[in-house]
């Protein structure tokens, strides 16, 4: 049985130990409204990295179209405020 006190991870150990518990990972998803793949992620997270494998990880990619120059930016903020 997985114990945390993480209340990211809580709900997700929850399903594993429930799982666990019943002896049936379809019963157990079904119950908490989770599909089995995610199951099995978070099965395979646990069993590769341990507890703090699930804990959430951000996928964004940054976007950087909308990035200028440090110079520019420098120069304009220099002469907004005056101190060119």
């Amino acid at each position: 049985m997985i114990h945390t006190n993480d209340r990211i991870i809580k709900h997700k150990t929850g399903l594993l130990n429930l799982a666990e518990e019943l002896g049936n990972i379809s019963k157990a998803c079904k119950m908490l409204g989770v599909s089995r793949d995610t199951f099995y992620r978070y099965k395979e997270a646990v069993s590769s990295g341990g507890v703090d494998a699930l804990l959430e990880k951000n996928r964004r990619v940054p976007n950087h179209k909308n990035r200028v120059d440090s110079a520019i930016e420098e120069a304009v903020l220099a002469r907004i405020l005056g101190s060119e």
